[in-house]
């Protein structure tokens, strides 16, 4: 089995239930498991920390989960347009396996929420890729053989998933929004299985 790290942050949970419909798909391909995992909060207080078990969800990543992976589903809320400080601040911890050249030749995704239709979702996709090219990953876009992608009159661009939450953070995953998740996951782990053949 080849295991799929699914890694993700998520401050009003949106992001943590298209990471659950990335993982279905990871593992609707037969071989792969999905791994799922997210990060702590990044806190503006200097004596603050985060404890080593959340409180709910999947636990916090390692190295070693990013290491060992076959590959990468990312995911982020958007922020202005870019990748969530936690996420980022994850990603900027990652240079001994750049050193290494640990994640040169598998496959990663990427995917996020924002709040509007047009709340920067494309540019913190975009921003998402760049540490991602940095490690010598190979991105895996959505192809318009997924007709959600010429339909959908909420969220999902070539780029990655993507969900609109709602000014509110209100929003559902639309019917077409789950697909394009569960889309993106099968094909991440299709990818990842024939580079591991």
């Amino acid at each position: 089995m080849l295991s799929i790290l699914v890694l993700y942050y998520s401050r009003y949970g949106h992001v943590a239930q298209m990471a659950q419909k990335v993982a279905q798909g990871v593992e609707e391909r037969g071989n792969c498991t999905a791994l799922l995992r997210t990060v702590p909060s990044v806190s503006t207080l200097c004596e603050s920390t985060a404890p080593e078990i959340p409180n709910s969800g999947p636990p916090y990543v390692s190295l070693g989960d990013l290491q060992n992976c076959a590959g990468l589903a990312l995911g982020s809320p958007t922020r202005f347009g870019n990748i969530a400080t936690p996420l980022g601040y994850f990603l900027q911890q990652t240079t001994p396996l750049w050193l290494k050249g640990s994640l040169v030749g598998k496959p990663a995704a990427v995917f996020t929420a924002s709040s509007s239709l047009h709340g920067g979702q494309e540019s913190t996709l975009l921003s998402m890729m760049i540490p991602l090219f940095h490690h010598g990953m190979l991105i895996v876009g959505l192809p318009y053989t997924e007709t959600d992608l010429l339909t959908t009159q909420t969220g999902g661009c070539p780029y990655g998933a993507t969900h609109v939450a709602g000014i509110d953070n209100q929003n559902t995953l639309s019917l077409e929004e789950q697909r394009l998740c569960r889309a993106l996951g099968k094909r991440l782990a299709q990818i990842a299985t024939q580079l591991n053949s």
